[in-house]
């Protein structure tokens, strides 16, 4: 069992927080997910025919974002929060990466409703996940370049285990060592707003779409919710 935790000091400096944690196990990344190919192929012939464009940084979605991570000293404009970056991939090369069927459909969710998401594969993590300020001493291996090993800034927010960060300026980069890959059979996907007030039905919506690609293709799938007033959960 996985714990995921919301910090105090960053449950108190984005009280509005809500993340969705949406995790399966017995996944199967081998078969065809005829319904994630569906939805990314619907999101790319919306782009093409003009009646759709991912969320930018004018909208107020990824405006938050953009103010979070100056907060804690980051540039969003350099490094990007990760639905501003794929929405800009998918608005310049016409498409979405296709990487396996998993990632494929955690990316659609995230740049059909504008909100940023990952994913760990939690047979790789190590004891459970925090949402914290670095202290400057974790280490992090960039996803695909696992001959790398960076160090957060000290006040940068992470996701984090016992053995160090899997993800970056909170949502720019996942770590290598827990890459969701076909191969993985347990695994816990994130969506994240900082306006659950405004944006809070919009991320409950994108969590549900995600359950609903990921449940024909796990022996089980279940949606827990971050908050600051409820800000831990077990997978």
């Amino acid at each position: 069992m996985t714990a995921f935790r919301i910090s105090p000091a960053v449950a108190d400096a984005f009280p509005d927080t809500l993340i969705a944690l949406v995790t399966a196990t017995g996944l199967r990344g081998h078969e065809p997910w005829h319904d994630t190919i569906t939805a990314v192929e619907d999101l790319e012939q919306q782009l093409a025919l003009g009646i759709w464009r991912p969320a930018d940084e004018s909208d107020q979605r990824v405006e938050a974002w953009h103010t979070a991570y100056r907060s804690f000293g980051t540039n969003p404009r350099r490094i990007r929060p990760s639905v501003d970056a794929l929405g800009r991939r998918m608005a310049k090369k016409g498409a979405l990466p296709r990487i396996n069927p998993a990632v494929d459909s955690y990316n659609s969710v995230s740049v059909r409703h504008g909100l940023p998401a990952g994913a760990f594969d939690l047979g790789h993590v190590t004891g459970d996940v925090d949402i914290r300020y670095a202290d400057g001493s974790e280490d992090f291996t960039p996803l695909g370049e696992p001959g790398t090993v960076e160090h957060p800034k000290p006040g940068e927010i992470i996701y984090a285990d016992a053995d160090g960060v899997l993800t970056r300026h909170w949502n720019h980069r996942d770590a290598h060592r827990t890459r969701v890959t076909e191969d993985s059979a347990h695994v816990a996907f994130v969506l994240e707003t900082l306006h659950a007030t405004r944006d809070g039905d919009i991320l409950k919506v994108a969590a549900d779409e995600l359950q609903g690609l990921l449940a024909p293709h796990a022996e089980q799938t279940t949606v827990h919710y971050l908050s600051p007033a409820r800000p831990d959960a077990v997978t």
